[in-house]
């Protein structure tokens, strides 16, 4: 089990590449994952989103599953809000599934380092 300092790092990681993905694009759990170099640890993510601090306003609603859609259980109201914050930003659902040609980020170049998050953000002084 990873020391506190090794989750702060790991999430930090995390947390920033949440962070780059644009307006109007999704990106999944895996592949969050793959980017921060902890390939076959989705999960993982989806924690790490669960415990950052709001202070961090980071766009959570655009991290989906695999298939193309909402994690978050219906009868959870932040399913309905993650689908309105996508929606609001141009993303259209066929059903319940956004189709990842379409919407899927695709990041460029290397993006770990290029969301900026404070000592303070992550636990440390």
């Amino acid at each position: 089990m990873p020391t506190t300092r090794q989750n702060r790092d790991l999430y930090g990681k995390i947390w920033r590449i949440v962070g780059c993905i644009p307006r109007g694009k999704v990106a999944t759990y895996g592949q969050i994952a793959r980017l921060a170099g902890l390939d076959g640890h989705a999960r993982l993510v989806g924690y790490a989103l669960h415990v950052a601090p709001e202070a961090l306003e980071l766009p959570w609603h655009r991290v989906i599953n695999s298939r193309g859609k909402i994690s978050l259980p219906r009868e959870d109201g932040r399913h309905d809000l993650q689908k309105a914050l996508l929606e609001a930003e141009g993303v259209v659902f066929v059903g319940d599934k956004v189709d990842m040609a379409v919407y899927g980020w695709q990041p460029e170049v290397d993006i770990s380092e290029n969301f900026p998050i404070s000592k303070s953000h992550l636990g440390g002084k």
